[in-house]
């Protein structure tokens, strides 16, 4: 049995596991028909030799930088590992990026070598080429009309280089935060950051080995899906398919039949949500099974709590299962059974959902910053609810403060060799998030309980007090608010009054259904002026909040929106997270109409 303990570095990881699983699948590239091409270890491993060799021809060495614009693919850990064979940092661009952004991490990077997905974004590029004099070659990875990648890997080949074996403390990998406000932070990873992260995380999940399958969703060039799922599934000999995008994932996922899924709350709530609507309009007796199987297991749940006899809810669960929910597993490829989620905390409704037909999704906590897992909740230690216990070699402090928060409530302080080195080319930003005894602040509240679980309470920027001195924080209502089949997008906002408000993005398809039923005509547009559709959606918001949260925290009135909060159109970040401030500048002079006019909500 090959041990997991080792390596440091990510050179290592990599030939190791080439070594060991030459011959077995590692990545699945789909067509435009979801047939999927597999290309194996060694096939891999070929390329990387061959770029590596590419590139030390181009002069990368040690300490310089190589960049790519591409989303996950074959020829983006090619590329990876390439570089840091030859002591050289790599830095990962999202190819749904602002061209300003582009510019601004080759420049701060000082990208040397830049590999493109396509010819748009290399005629992007090439328009502020001349205002960057870091860079001295572009190549495509698709398209022949200038010297591509595959040009370099075939010069490589015929002068072979061999790697080198990077430091720990080494920076491998160069990661700029899609920060709400200004430019990117680049933040400064090194080898041991993700190997360590790679091991201890990996511990929690032992079942995944060579057999394991994942079906990428998350991008690379972020470090969730760098680290639970490239190096990790790498380190483990398991395979990863490429889904072909967000629309296909279902069948996708039906040709992959992963073992075991990456991704982030958002994710799991459109499949719960489809599921249930799928359900909820099939009606016959396949819904009814569906919701018996559901209150049953929840009747499971509930005398087993109490030493109550489970046999009957039991049966009538198998049933269900049987039936029902076995068939929402083969849809999945029928080989999932559980999942990893992080970035925001699950829904614990969602959660449980999933749990009860089959498929449990474990919360884990992390930042960029910490590599970036810093807890996680597993098969053999999991608490709904929390995101878990700290990972090997990594200790959690809450640091208490007289904020309004709850008395075993503070900022959650990491220290682990998954830390960061820094901030690139920003040492004061670098002094503001580390301690002097070498902690990170993560900016998050939370607490620990006394069986050393995290629950994440809140995030300190974003908490704010309305007008009667009472704290708000707005993801968890907002969390809630979208779980509604009615809702797209939400945003609550109220800081320094004595009210929240929020703004709705729709789910127009179901919308526009319901006000067709009502006699009501109209495009989006149209149909967030209807006072009618306002009103449905009101009520439908405000009675899923009302035994949930406080009084002070239901919002007061809405605001509805039609354009939905996205990557595209700068409101969400690439891991789809909110970015709150520009939501509200935005919409800033609809939020103050609404307060000159006072509250309309019950």
């Amino acid at each position: 049995m090959y041990s997991y303990d080792k390596p440091d570095n990510l050179i290592e990881l990599v030939e190791e596991s080439i070594a060991r699983n030459a011959e077995r699948p590692l990545f699945g590239t789909p067509d435009s028909r979801g047939s999927y091409t597999w290309t194996t270890y060694a096939e891999v491993g070929a390329r990387i030799d061959s770029l590596r060799a590419g590139l030390a021809r181009l002069g990368v060495g040690e300490g310089d930088a190589v960049g790519v614009i591409a989303g996950n693919r074959v020829e983006w850990a090619v590329a990876a590992f390439a570089s840091f064979g030859l002591g050289a940092r790599f830095i990962p661009m999202y190819e749904k990026e602002l061209p300003k952004i582009w510019r601004h991490i080759i420049h701060d990077g000082g990208i040397k070598v830049l590999f493109v997905a396509n010819e748009n974004i290399f005629l992007e590029v090439q328009r502020f080429r001349r205002e960057l004099s870091c860079l001295r070659h572009i190549f495509l990875i698709d398209g022949r009309s200038v010297t591509n990648m595959a040009d370099i890997e075939a010069d490589g080949r015929q002068n072979p280089v061999r790697s080198l074996r990077p430091k720990a403390e080494d920076v491998a990998v160069l990661i700029y935060t899609s920060g709400t406000t200004g430019n990117p932070k680049g933040v400064l990873l090194s080898h041991g950051n993700f190997t360590s992260n790679v091991i201890a995380g990996g511990n929690r999940f032992p079942e995944i080995g060579c057999n394991s399958r994942s079906i990428s969703i998350l991008p690379w060039a972020h470090s969730y899906g760098q680290t639970a799922e490239l190096y990790n599934f790498i380190h483990r000999g398991a395979s990863i398919g490429f889904m072909r995008s967000m629309a296909t994932l279902t069948e996708d996922m039906a040709r992959l039949a992963p073992t075991f899924l990456i991704a982030v709350p958002r994710v799991f709530n459109k499949i719960h949500d489809g599921l249930r609507a799928k359900f909820n309009e099939s009606g016959g007796l396949v819904q009814r099974l569906f919701t018996m199987g559901l209150a049953n297991a929840a009747e499971i749940r509930t005398r087993n709590a109490l030493g109550g006899n489970t046999l009957w809810p039991r049966l009538k669960y198998g049933l269900a299962n049987r039936i029902v929910f076995n068939k929402i597993r083969k849809r999945f490829g029928g080989r999932l059974d559980s999942a990893l989620t992080a970035s925001a905390l699950m829904n614990m409704q969602v959660a449980q959902f999933f749990t009860d037909i089959g498929l449990t999704v474990f919360d884990a906590y992390g930042l960029t910053e910490t590599s970036p897992a810093v807890t996680m909740n597993c098969r053999i230690a999991n608490k709904p609810g929390s995101v878990g216990r700290p990972i090997d070699k990594v200790r959690v402090v809450i640091e208490k403060s007289e904020n309004g928060n709850a008395p075993d409530e503070g900022e959650i302080i990491v220290y682990g060799p998954n830390v960061m080195q820094g901030y690139h080319n920003n040492p004061e930003a670098t002094r503001e998030v580390m301690t002097t005894d070498g902690g990170l602040r993560t900016g998050d509240l939370g607490r620990l309980d006394e069986e050393g679980f995290l629950f994440v309470t809140g995030r300190i920027k974003e908490q704010y007090k309305l007008e009667n001195g009472k704290y708000v924080f707005p993801a968890s209502i907002e969390e809630e608010i979208q779980l509604s089949p009615w809702v797209e997008n939400a945003l609550i906002y109220g800081e320094g009054h004595g009210y929240n408000i929020c703004l709705v993005v729709p789910d127009f398809a179901r919308v526009t259904a319901w006000a067709r039923a009502q006699g009501i005509d109209g495009h989006p547009r149209e149909l967030i002026g209807n006072v009618q559709v306002k009103s449905m959606i009101a009520r439908v918001i405000l009675a899923h909040l009302k035994h949930k949260f406080g009084g002070y925290e239901i919002p007061k009135d809405f605001i509805l929106v039609d354009e939905p909060f996205s990557v595209e159109n700068g409101l969400l970040t690439q891991t789809l997270k909110l970015k709150r401030r520009k939501v509200i500048e935005r919409y800033r002079e609809r939020i103050d109409a609404v307060y000159e006019r006072g509250p309309k909500a019950g």
